[in-house]
């Protein structure tokens, strides 16, 4: 989401940015869907309010995060957390983590 930058602009003017993935959310998203929620701290306001709107809409939710988890890791149906404080280490971590999915992913499909 938020590749529309009109759709990101005119929601952060209009109303604020905390509510830019779950608005955009409503319009994209349907019961079924994943949403994977990606945020270093787990305390991104926006990724949040997503993760909560995707939980109203049926639409199951994969958390990346870091630290201890923050605010996001219990509320995701699948938490995935890089277990340090260091920013750096964290988002290295997360390249892993989806490298790794890709490839099970590809794998499954061959």
């Amino acid at each position: 989401m938020t590749t529309d930058t009109s759709a990101l602009t005119a929601l952060g003017n209009d109303y604020t940015f905390d509510i830019v993935f779950s608005r955009q959310l409503e319009a994209l998203g349907q019961k079924g869907d994943v949403l994977v929620a990606i945020t270093t701290s787990g305390n991104s306001k926006n990724i949040l309010e997503a993760v909560k709107r995707a939980k109203t809409m049926g639409i199951v939710t994969i958390g990346v995060t870091g630290g201890s988890g923050g605010q996001l890791a219990p509320i995701c149906d699948i938490p995935i957390i890089a277990a340090s404080k260091i920013t750096a280490r964290i988002q290295e971590s997360h390249l892993v983590i989806f490298h790794s999915i890709c490839e099970l992913v590809e794998n499954s499909l061959t």
